[in-house]
Formats: structure tokens, C-alpha cells, sequence
């Protein structure tokens, strides 16, 4: 009787079901799978998605995986932009995000950056008392302040028309990376609006035809060689200021996710209005983004003949790293469906966080501005959890199937 062999894996393509299942397509595959390995294909190409701590290691391994031909047109496009820092890999990388550090990681800078953020957010808590009753909506009113603020920091003068543009189109940028149609359109729209307008700046900072504050994001980027030696082009300046710019503009996201989860749960909004130390509110900032939908994965390409597990992992292969999954395994995590501030006492908690991605961020692809995003979301939890409000009826659902996802409502509330 001849031996029967195990069929060979098909590789079914997984584009459509992406798209349509959002942040459950790769958790649910994960489930499905009896060695927690999804093996699909997306946009045609042979792909292994990962999950776990070890996974966090060997993905963010330069000897295993590169991302600089990860990322799709699209993407670049509308989120990053072409040319972007993620784009790079190796010494390039590490010279360009060399600039990132410097200025994203200055202890000083990110509470000039907070106390900027509190400014435009106490004035904003002002006008909002004449509020029309409906209220306002959370989710743009912050968007609004975190890029008046940032605009502060960075050096780039705004009036407050320019400013509310900006948000509006790193917002844009944001909402339309994932998906298709008029989404996108805006995000590609958003993009090239602002890349001209930066890349002018730029221009006219170096012709000293306008002045920035020494030190200042601006003036640093203005001024920085690559690793060839060469100023960047005007364009490419504009894109990497504005992945300054926009992820501290996402973190209104975050802070719409803070709000929702002090209004289902507001039992912890009375110890976050008194945690003198802030160290509770610190801990709300890592839950909220453990806990909310934020990244799905990040994706990177095999850089050679790999295996993983038992698992053949041939050169080429778009290798994803499943995040959202990770932070609601209970196999890393307690209760990972309960919302826990308190559950980040440990080093080791904190080694399983990746919301912002893994590995050192001197060397690797985890954002340099993770300290920003959790100072300045803690700061505004506190001022969050020290405001009375009202929240009027309204749909707070999330939905799962959309990349990024938000309360339908953005979070409508009024002064009480």
C-alpha cells in the first residue's frame, strides 16, 4: 500500500479578505493555524506572517529581514512618502535615522513638545465651554491641536488656517495608506500638498531667506547630509519632516481611544486625575495601545534563505509581523481582553508592547517617536480625565474592518 504524503501548502491569496476583515484577517488566521504560522499570499506575492517576542527578534533582524522593499507604492505615496527613512536599510538607514534620534528622543525636547501640547490644548478647553450643544468632536479638535503644536516645535511657523489644513491633511495621509478610492485619493492629495509647501520651506530656510530656532526640527533637517554626503533634496526634507509632524498628529487616534475607554470605563478616571507621580497615566497611554486598533502589522522582506520554526522561508518572501494579534494573546497577556492600566508594572510587560513596532531604535525600524506618542498621550489622558463632561448619545462602535479604525463618532462631547 503506497504512503499517502501530506498535500502541499496552498498559497491562497489573502488581498481581498484583508480589505474586507480588516484587523481580524491575520488574528483570525493565526487561530486557524495548528503552528501559529499564516502562510498566504498578498497582492500576488508569497507571504509568512509571525506573532510573538521571538518573532519580534527575528524580524527585526537586519541579517533576516529588510524593509526597504516591504513597502508598496501606495503606501509610500500617501503615509510615508517616497524615500522616506522606513525605505532604508543599513548604514543609510542608521545615518538618516541618526537625525530622528537626535531629535526624538532629547528629553528635553519631547517636554518642550508636551508643554507645547498643553498650550494649545488648555486654550482649545476654553473655547470649547461656547460649544454649540451638540458639543465638539474629540477626534479633530485634538488632531487640530497636536498640529498647531508640533508646528510650535518643529519650527514651522502656521497661521491657524494653515494649521487646521494640516491636520486635516495628516489626518488624511493616515485614514487613506489602506485602502482604495476616494480614502486614497485624499491621502495622495494631502501628500503633495504638503511635500510642496515643506519643500518651499525648506528651500527658504537654506537661501536664509527665513529664519528657524537653532536645533529645531526645521533648521536640523534643513541642514542634514546623508550618508553620501549630500543635502537632502528639498522634497525628501519635506517628506521627513512631515514624518515628524504626522505621527504626533496621529496620536489624536490614541487620544480618541483614551477618551472612549475613561467613558466605558470610568472607574479609572478619578486616580488618573489624581496620580501626582503620573506614572498611572503613563500606564493608560501603553494600554490604550495595547488594547486599541491602531497598527495591524508591519511587513519586511526576506533577505535571504530563512527558516523560522521548521518552516522554509525562501529570499523574497514578504514576511509580516502580526501586532494587533500579539497584544491580545493570552499567551503573553493576562485577561488580554480587559482594559488594564495597571497591568504594566514589569520590564517584561513592556518587552511584549510593540504598537510602534520592536527591536532598538537606533539600529532598527521601531519608531523613534514612541516616547513622544506615550508622553504626550499621557499627558493628555490627565487633561482628559480632569475635564467634566457629557457625552450625548452617539455611535461608539469601532469597526474592525476598517484600516485605521476610530468610534464611528469621533467622540462627540460637551463641557458640563
Amino acid at each position: 500500500m503506497p504512503t499517502l504524503k501530506h498535500p502541499p501548502t496552498v498559497w491562497t491569496d489573502g488581498t481581498l479578505s484583508l480589505l474586507t476583515h480588516g484587523y481580524a484577517w491575520l488574528p483570525d488566521h493565526m487561530r486557524a493555524s495548528p503552528d501559529g504560522i499564516v502562510r498566504t499570499r498578498l497582492l500576488g506575492r508569497r507571504t509568512v506572517a509571525l506573532r510573538g517576542p521571538e518573532a519580534v527578534d527575528f524580524f527585526y533582524d537586519e541579517q533576516h529581514v529588510q524593509r526597504r522593499a516591504a513597502l508598496p507604492d501606495p503606501v509610500l505615496d500617501t503615509l510615508f512618502g517616497q524615500g522616506a527613512v522606513h525605505t532604508l536599510d543599513g548604514r543609510a538607514h542608521r545615518v538618516r535615522k541618526a537625525m530622528f534620534l537626535g531629535l526624538l528622543k532629547d528629553e528635553r525636547g519631547i517636554e518642550a513638545l508636551r508643554d507645547h501640547v498643553l498650550l494649545r490644548w488648555r486654550e482649545a478647553v476654553g473655547r470649547w465651554g461656547d460649544a454649540p450643544e451638540e458639543g465638539v468632536v474629540l477626534f479633530d479638535e485634538t488632531a487640530r491641536i497636536l498640529a498647531l503644536a508640533v508646528c510650535d516645535w518643529t519650527g514651522v511657523a502656521l497661521t491657524a488656517e494653515d494649521g487646521e489644513q494640516l491636520a486635516r491633511d495628516c489626518v488624511a495621509m493616515v485614514d487613506g495608506f489602506a485602502t482604495a478610492g476616494p480614502r486614497h485619493l485624499r491621502a495622495r492629495h494631502a501628500r503633495k500638498r504638503q511635500e510642496q509647501a515643506l519643500a518651499q520651506l525648506v528651500v527658504r530656510v537654506r537661501e536664509r531667506q527665513e529664519t528657524a530656532p537653532d536645533g529645531c526640527a526645521l533648521e536640523v533637517v534643513a541642514r542634514h547630509r546623508d550618508a553620501d554626503g549630500t543635502l537632502l533634496d528639498p522634497r525628501l526634507a519635506a517628506v521627513e519632516l512631515l514624518n515628524i509632524i504626522r505621527p504626533t498628529v496621529a496620536i489624536a487616534w490614541f487620544a480618541t481611544f483614551a477618551a472612549h475607554a475613561l467613558h466605558r470605563w470610568p472607574q479609572h478616571r478619578g486616580p488618573v486625575r489624581g496620580d501626582v507621580s503620573g506614572h498611572l497615566a503613563t500606564g493608560f497611554a501603553h494600554e490604550v495601545r495595547r488594547f486599541y486598533p491602531f497598527a495591524p502589522f508591519v511587513g519586511g522582506i526576506a533577505v535571504r534563505d530563512l527558516e523560522w520554526h521548521g518552516e522554509s522561508v525562501p529570499e523574497g518572501t514578504l514576511l509580516l509581523l502580526d501586532l494587533y494579534g500579539q497584544h491580545h494573546d493570552a499567551q503573553w497577556w493576562d485577561h488580554p481582553y480587559r482594559f488594564d492600566p495597571h497591568r504594566f508594572g514589569t520590564g517584561e510587560s513592556l518587552r511584549h508592547l510593540v504598537p510602534q513596532g520592536g527591536g532598538d531604535p537606533a539600529e532598527g525600524h521601531r519608531c523613534p517617536g514612541e516616547d513622544i506618542t506615550v508622553t504626550l498621550l499621557a499627558a493628555l489622558v490627565t487633561e482628559l480625565a480632569g475635564l467634566d463632561i457629557g457625552v450625548p448619545d452617539q455611535d461608539l462602535t469601532i469597526p474592525l474592518s476598517r484600516i485605521p479604525t476610530l468610534p464611528r463618532s469621533g467622540f462627540r462631547f460637551h463641557l458640563s
